[in-house]
């Protein structure tokens, strides 16, 4: 007992010797309860919630009524609590319907969002959704669609009418894998599909833009500046000021992408801190060169007012996503601490920030985005404080802005690089040296020449910001294009086990959070994590949920059953295997003259992928060893195991392992998202 008592006393100074310092775990509890939300496999109900509720009310009541160090628990245990509420709150919000069927038919709706997919093929979002025989009540708030008919013009609002397919947004290809359909939950996306037919207005756009004036001022402005700067630059221009990557193309991406310079593409922390910043400087230069004004207000805040006002415009003119809203929260929260007169960039200001995101969009802790930023910010400000009570020699004055630059892309791409590789499954082997050789250029002049280009635009002389901003962002593709063509500039890495991300996370946390030498064992779990991924291991077999794609593991990679179809499931086996050939080389893995029967040894067992009617047609038995996978209906004489469209939709992807057969459904369990298994092909009548 005596004991007990003296561990207890300990702990309890422990905490108070971090006194002044947990604030920046705040944000850390709440993601471990949205996290645990998150990685349940069943919907929690009412009793859960009101359990939780109760205990966060007790803990909180503890707290309140004995502080002390215990008491920092007490409110950690609060906000775990709160993190899984609010994570159960935001998805049951997000709920509307989702089709239930795959539809093919007329499709009719107002253009509210324009992209492009990943074949490269324009992509439109619609609300106001009509679809042919679908009551009201089962319509989808929102689709969306890939087309690839006729070259068309779209504007916002406008109204349009095509035939296409709709079908469900699409679970994991892989049982584990990235779960689209939560992801379109919290989007909004009731189906997703893609059209070959023309594409014909019902409605012009200037009857349908009411609540989409903002969205047509940014379509309006990257239509100007692709006029004034064509291709690949003025597509990258239009990113950089509006958040329209639309005019960007596969190769510039593919090449942003191999550099590890995509996020110059994506309007986050970088752009709209070099923009916040530019503003602060010369509002504040500027107000300090005269002298009637610099003696008699407080120059430094009104830059900063200023500054915020910038970054306000910027946030409305880009749309608003998800990446630009927590951008724009983290210039907000360093610029209020000027006007509070307190340090700018501190662990506090980054605390606050993810606190604010993780209230607003609890779903976004599952995002890359939000991981590599906050993860490059709180290395960059725990890195640049241990610098600064550090007693290290001083660097020349001369040396010190290149110094900066070189040690902030490191840490960053340090930090960002464990999520960039678990999330995409590559490295860039010099993603470096291209940074160094972009970045800079990113601030002293793409940024500030997008601001004079904002500022003359009512003038019609938004060219004179436009022109400069194109001679920085013809630099930075060629950077990226070279960087891409060298040898090896590209690494794979296969995906890691779940627990292998949160680990690092912790650990790393840890190691920047935590006061005193204690910190160090915040070492441990990442290296644990580490030890990990380097033993994780892939699947024997893979089987896509449409039954189109199998793929068997072998000495040389992953075989594929196909060269062509499917491509989007055999891209993402590949990559997550860590694997860079591409579906058509990996295809010749597989064995035979490519026939619709097409018949591979895995083990002791024989996998048979049947592909189309008249593979259906060529296959009549099968034995007790073979598994078989069919594209189509099948029935067959013997013992076999049968996976058709028909039972694949019930179980989802498939990996066989040594362990057995696991199935999509059973990892990603009932959730609100994935509650409803989709139906066969509803095809409405067309006029």
């Amino acid at each position: 007992m005596r004991g007990l008592k003296r561990a207890l006393i300990w702990g309890d100074m422990v905490l108070l010797g971090q006194r002044g310092h947990l604030f920046p775990w705040a944000p850390v509890c709440l993601a471990i309860g949205i996290g645990s939300y998150f990685s349940l496999p069943v919907e929690p109900d009412a009793l859960v919630y009101a359990a939780l509720g109760a205990s966060g009310c007790i803990c909180a009541a503890a707290a309140i009524c004995r502080p002390g160090g215990w008491s920092a628990l007490a409110w950690a245990a609060v906000l775990v609590a709160t993190g899984f509420g609010l994570a159960g709150l935001r998805a049951h919000q997000a709920a509307a319907p989702v089709l239930n069927w795959r539809y093919y038919g007329p499709i009719e709706g107002r253009v509210v969002a324009i992209d492009r997919s990943a074949s490269d093929a324009m992509r439109v979002t619609l609300d106001h959704v009509a679809l042919e025989r679908v009551a009201p009540a089962r319509r989808p708030d929102r689709v969306r669609i890939s087309l690839h008919g006729p070259p068309v013009q779209l504007e916002p609002g406008q109204r349009i009418m095509t035939t296409g397919h709709l079908s469900p947004p699409q679970g994991p290809v892989e049982p584990g894998g990235f779960d689209f359909r939560r992801h379109a939950w919290f989007q909004g996306l009731g189906a997703v599909g893609y059209t070959r037919n023309p594409v014909l207005t019902a409605r012009p756009a200037r009857m349908g833009q009411d609540g989409l004036r903002v969205f047509t001022l940014r379509m309006a402005a990257s239509e100007r500046v692709r006029s004034i700067l064509p291709g690949d630059v003025g597509g990258f221009a239009a990113a950089v000021t509006t958040g329209d990557r639309s005019g960007v193309g596969q190769g510039a991406l593919d090449a942003l992408r191999a550099s590890n310079l995509a996020h110059l593409l994506a309007i986050s922390g970088l752009h709209m801190g070099l923009l916040a910043g530019f503003v602060f400087a010369v509002l504040r230069m500027s107000l300090s060169l005269l002298p009637p004004l610099a003696l008699r207000i407080p120059v430094k805040k009104v830059a900063a007012v200023g500054a915020l006002a910038a970054a306000a415009v910027y946030l409305a003119l880009s749309g608003g996503n998800v990446a630009t809203e927590r951008a724009f929260i983290m210039v907000a929260v360093v610029l209020v601490a000027v006007l509070v007169d307190r340090r700018a960039f501190s662990l506090r200001a980054v605390a606050m920030a993810a606190l604010v995101v993780l209230i607003l969009r609890p779903e976004a802790l599952l995002g890359p985005g939000f991981q590599m930023s906050f993860a490059a910010t709180t290395a960059l400000i725990a890195f640049f404080g241990w610098l600064r009570d550090a007693q290290l020699p001083r660097a020349p004055g001369w040396a010190k802005p290149v110094l900066g630059v070189l040690m902030s892309s490191a840490v960053a791409g340090l930090a960002t690089a464990p999520v960039g590789a678990a999330h995409f499954n590559t490295l860039s082997h010099y993603g470096l040296i291209a940074n160094l050789m972009s970045v800079p250029l990113m601030g002293a002049l793409v940024i500030p020449a997008a601001v004079v280009a904002l500022c003359l635009a009512p003038f019609g002389l938004e060219w004179l910001g436009l022109v400069p901003m194109g001679w920085g962002l013809s630099w930075i593709l060629g950077v990226a294009q070279t960087v891409a063509g060298l040898s090896g500039a590209q690494g794979y890495v296969p995906g890691p086990g779940p627990l292998v991300l949160p680990m690092i996370a912790l650990g790393m946390l840890w190691l920047m959070l935590w006061q005193g030498r204690a910190r160090f064992a915040g070492i441990l779990p990442v290296v644990v994590a580490f030890g990990l991924w380097s033993q994780a291991q892939r699947p024997a077999i893979l089987v896509a949920d449409s039954g189109g794609l199998v793929g068997v593991m072998t000495a040389d990679g992953r075989a594929l059953s196909k060269p062509r179809g499917a491509g989007f499931v055999a891209r993402n086996w590949l990559e997550n295997d860590g694997d860079g050939v591409g579906q058509e080389k990996a295809a010749l893995r597989w064995p035979g003259d490519g026939g619709k029967v097409r018949i591979m040894t895995a083990g002791e067992a024989e996998i048979v992928h049947v592909i189309g009617k008249t593979g259906a047609a060529q296959m009549a038995a099968c034995t007790s060893n073979q598994v078989v996978v069919a594209s189509v209906p099948l029935s067959l004489d013997g013992p076999c195991d049968v996976y058709d469209p028909g039972r694949l939709l019930r179980t989802g992807s498939l990996a066989i392992t040594k362990h057995g057969i696991i199935t999509a459904h059973q990892v990603a369990g009932q959730r609100l998202w994935n509650t409803r298994a989709p139906r066969k092909t509803r095809v409405a009548k067309v006029q």
